[in-house]
């Protein structure tokens, strides 16, 4: 005997005055789980991510080591707070919101203050960035038709962007600034090449759903005319 109400352990007898208050709690509690504090803790680092890219001039060694490192802890908890939240059923309104925010924005920040310092062309930034964008607003367009799964080749073109970016972010020399350039090549052209497979998938993804709206309304069109027909011969 635990000594709780029946209503509070879902037992027969009445509802507590204070259950919808209880439930909202419980509700707004799971809003703080594991997956959605790395997010948040992703969304944080973004401005102290400028702050060391940008302190003193872009060029103190010193400074953008932080801001890799800051950088890297980004990615980091991006591979984890997706897999945490879908593994433990932690999925969340607004992680399904903020998580992608995230990920853009400390991207984003990265490129454009890359850009800036005159350590990247803007056309890359502009590449990439116009894809991110442009596929979630395509992402958006044809959700109502289904959903495309991640592929491989997204998963391998958010490796290059985050190896090559974080690569530039340091202060590298020499030989290592040669390769860095390779694998921003790399990056860029899976970021090209997965963004149009992506709209090739989303033009055959909402072809199949109208053909799919199409016939269902004519089937029930068909229906519509058959029950007619038989009011009509019954009389």
């Amino acid at each position: 005997m635990t000594g709780v109400p029946a209503s509070a352990t879902g037992g027969t007898g009445s509802p507590a005055p204070g259950g919808k208050l209880g439930a909202a709690a419980v509700n707004q509690a799971s809003l703080w789980n594991i997956a959605n504090i790395l997010t948040m803790i992703r969304l944080l680092l973004v401005p102290g991510f400028v702050v060391l890219m940008l302190a003193d001039g872009g060029y103190d060694p010193a400074m953008r080591a932080w801001a890799w490192a800051a950088f890297a802890v980004a990615m980091i908890t991006d591979v984890f707070d997706g897999h945490l939240a879908r593994t433990y059923d932690l999925v969340t309104d607004f992680g399904k919101i903020a998580d992608p925010i995230a990920d853009k924005a400390i991207m984003g920040a990265a490129l454009i203050c890359l850009s800036y310092l005159g350590d990247l062309p803007w056309w890359v930034t502009g590449v990439i960035l116009g894809r991110e964008l442009g596929i979630t607003v395509l992402r958006f367009v044809v959700i109502r038709y289904g959903v495309i799964p991640a592929s491989r080749g997204g998963k391998l073109k958010t490796l290059a962007q985050g190896t090559a970016v974080g690569m530039y972010v340091l202060a590298l020399t020499g030989p290592l600034a040669t390769f860095r350039f390779w694998v921003m090549a790399v990056a860029v052209a899976l970021t090209v090449v997965t963004g149009l497979d992506y709209i090739r998938q989303a033009v055959v993804l909402r072809r199949a759903g109208l053909e799919e709206a199409k016939a269902a309304a004519a089937a029930s069109q068909a229906a519509a005319d058959d029950k007619a027909s038989s009011e009509a011969a019954e009389k």
